[in-house]
């Protein structure tokens, strides 16, 4: 590790002159963080995003924690030149063609730098349009523009920083983020004043494709990187002026092995999972915000058959598919009344193409109805949903603006339930619960439900209640395996559990790997799912081991 801090001296003398000016004990450095350091009382760490990016976080016993961003200095001479260098770079790029990929924009931002810039003291002739820079103020200039012209600027350590899940913003306070290990912090960052970020807010939306104005002062979107955003802007709704809050999605959706490693559900958990998603179960992800339904349900589409027809029907994009027949669609809220698309809509739009499944990104209105509608013509579905138990997601779905009539409410299958939880310092999620939905039971007035697991929180442990009582492994899979003995369905479930432990335990966690694995089982079955798990172990011996 200290061979690694050095070389990032050497390459990045920002960081060097800034360890040089610390006051106090030197941070740690190092390159990947662990969630077990969420439980230290004290924190002084610095790790790296990519040349020349660095974060220190501090977090004192008796303080809140502090995010720093260590990148090259910008003073206040040079930020003048950069400005102007800028505005000849945007004359310039007006007459040329926008280049089509990241890495040819960069070319020919970094070209018109040069273009207008002189590096040599003086100025050849008194006609030169040039910006007169030091040679080794370039690299700078040009890291600074294109974070400003290509990247999303003062936010950009944020939203490239991995293990930050949310960014916000209230007005010129400093920024705050959530993050994955240390949990709420403060920044170093804030916008110097009103007018910079009232631009800023006006071009994110931009990019997201809606407007933000004073007439239309709330926005939700998606950056084109996949971040979701809401901005309020109009001072009239949000009192200290402009605001608005990022949520980050990892590049590579987290898998079923990383959450079970991380005690979010358990191996038997994701095994039964694996048994109705394999056998066309409808099942809803629910949870308050932020408990994580989405990337647990990211991480339980690798159980559905590779060889099945998948459409997804989302607000905002976030969820990830590995089958290869998978049709995505995305709502459209903007233009005019009759060239809006809804959620709605696109459910409707998937049930005649006939899917396999249809995956819906989050319930929230009368897209839940037809959700039902599609699982009673044969379309299972999988969804998230903002209920925190199972009589409150019933009350949800069968009242306004839903409205499914309770007697169709056993339509669905099998309801798994998380929460967010706080110990000592970290961030925790848990799937609290898996409900089964067993039937509608016109003399008792509701439907009954079933507790098939349940997480006990003193032991922080995920129990079994479901063994011979299951409705769902019993009546509806075991006959679909032929099962005489129905009894029979704990031993495939403990079978599949164990195969589910092993992958977690070889500690495969890359979303590629794991979908290999299950892909292999589509076709062809659990020896060639064997086979090729025992292939994915000795690779990663060898990576190990070189």
């Amino acid at each position: 590790m200290e061979s690694k801090f050095q070389e990032s001296l050497e390459n990045n003398p920002h960081l060097s002159e800034y360890f040089d000016n610390l006051v106090g004990d030197r941070p740690e450095f190092l390159e990947n963080l662990s969630r077990d350091m969420a439980s230290l009382p004290e924190v002084n760490v610095i790790y790296p995003i990519s040349d020349p990016l660095f974060i220190h976080i501090i977090k004192h016993r008796t303080e809140g924690g502090r995010y720093i961003v260590v990148e090259p200095p910008l003073g206040d001479d040079l930020r003048d030149k950069m400005y102007m260098i800028k505005r000849k770079v945007l004359r310039k790029a007006s007459r040329s063609p926008t280049p089509e990929k990241d890495q040819e924009f960069e070319d020919k931002l970094y070209e018109l730098i040069d273009d207008v810039t002189q590096t040599k003291k003086r100025l050849i002739s008194l006609g030169n349009d040039k910006v007169a820079v030091e040679a080794k103020d370039i690299p700078l200039i040009k890291y600074h523009l294109k974070k400003r012209i290509m990247g999303y600027d003062l936010l950009e350590p944020l939203l490239y920083d991995p293990y930050i899940e949310d960014i916000h913003c209230i007005s010129l306070s400093n920024l705050k983020v959530l993050h994955v290990v240390f949990g709420l912090l403060e920044t170093d960052l804030a916008f110097e004043n009103e007018e910079r970020l009232e631009n800023y807010v006006r071009r994110m939306s931009n990019r997201m494709g809606k407007n933000v104005t004073e007439g239309k002062p709330i926005v939700d979107g998606a950056l084109p990187m996949g971040s979701r955003v809401n901005i309020v802007y109009s001072r009239d709704v949000s009192k200290s002026g402009p605001s608005f809050t990022i949520r980050n999605f990892s590049s590579e959706p987290i898998t079923i092995s990383q959450i079970i490693a991380w005690n979010t559900l358990s191996p038997k958990m994701a095994a039964y999972l694996w048994l109705c998603l394999e056998f066309g179960m409808s099942i809803v992800v629910s949870g308050v915000t932020a408990s994580g339904k989405t990337t647990t349900m990211n991480s339980l589409l690798p159980f559905i058959g590779y060889n099945q027809k998948i459409f997804t029907a989302e607000d905002t994009p976030e969820v990830s598919v590995p089958q290869p027949t998978w049709q995505r669609l995305i709502t459209r809220d903007t233009g005019p009344e009759g060239a809006r698309v809804e959620l709605f809509d696109l459910i409707k739009t998937a049930l005649r193409s006939r899917p396999d499944y249809i995956i819906i990104g989050e319930v929230r209105g009368r897209e839940g109805s037809a959700a039902f509608q599609a699982i009673q013509t044969g379309h299972p579905v999988i969804s998230t949903f903002h209920a925190s138990a199972i009589d409150k997601l019933i009350q949800r779905f069968t009242g306004d603006p839903i409205n499914v009539p309770i007697r169709f409410m056993d339509n669905l299958n099998v309801c798994l339930f998380q929460q967010i939880v706080y110990h000592n310092g970290q961030i925790l999620r848990r799937c609290s619960s898996v409900v089964e939905l067993l039937g509608y039971f016109k003399e008792k007035g509701g439907v009954q439900t079933r507790q098939v697991f349940y997480w006990d929180p003193v032991r922080d442990t995920h129990e079994f209640m479901g063994m011979n009582n299951s409705y769902i492994l019993e009546d509806l899979i075991a006959p679909k395996l032929r099962l005489t003995d129905r009894k029979k369905i704990y031993d495939e479930l403990d079978d599949r559990t164990r195969i589910v432990e092993r992958i977690v335990n070889a500690g495969i966690t890359k979303h590629d790997d794991v979908a290999d694995i299950f892909k292999s089982y589509s076709y062809g079955g659990k020896s060639n799912m064997l086979a090729k798990l025992d292939e994915k172990i000795e690779e990663r011996g060898e990576k190990q081991w070189m």
